[in-house]
């Protein structure tokens, strides 16, 4: 039973390992997420023995999502303590490689998608840009289809607001990597 688990958390890391790092990227707004991609599928393969699982992208998709929630928590509680304990070990700018990557488009559409309120963010990751069906995404979320498609729509209308763009001019930039 344990080989069987582990081939089939391997076969999952083949088929998924990209869209989980795609996924981590949008959601926390940063490059440098390997050992977040790292952490999801060890804490999935922690708990495949206690948890049936129908859709593994989805499923994986809501790991993906507590490791990142959880990592920004740590990140808070570090950026709260003093500085004076702290200043070396926490570095907040881009290097030059993760400013070349990103194209203007990319990072104003980051920034955009961080400056959401989280429940929109979530929501307008994964159907606007990681294109789950409604039904997914609430799987992943744990809410109702009501709920992810209202939800959906006032993300894009946040959006629309804030920079006065259309909703495809939003998709098109996070699509085309």
């Amino acid at each position: 039973m344990e080989d069987h688990t582990g081939a089939r958390i391997e076969q999952w890391f083949h088929s998924y390992s990209q869209d989980v790092y795609r996924f981590l990227v949008y959601y926390t707004g940063r490059t440098d997420i390997d050992d977040l991609v790292q952490e999801t599928f060890i804490r999935a393969l922690k708990a495949i023995h206690d948890t049936e699982v129908e859709n593994p992208k989805t499923w994986l998709f809501a790991i993906a999502r507590n490791v990142a929630i959880d990592e920004r928590r740590k990140t808070k509680l570090i950026s709260w303590l003093p500085d004076i304990f702290l200043q070396h070990l926490v570095s907040h700018d881009k290097t030059p490689e993760e400013s070349l990557m990103l194209s203007e488009n990319k990072r104003l559409l980051y920034e955009m998608i961080n400056q959401l309120k989280s429940s929109y963010r979530d929501v307008l990751i994964l159907r606007g840009i990681k294109g789950l069906s409604s039904k997914e995404t609430a799987e992943v979320l744990g809410w109702s289809e009501a709920k992810v498609n209202l939800t959906m729509h006032r993300a894009i209308k946040s959006i629309q607001n804030k920079r006065n763009v259309s909703i495809a001019e939003v998709m098109n930039d996070a699509i085309t990597r």
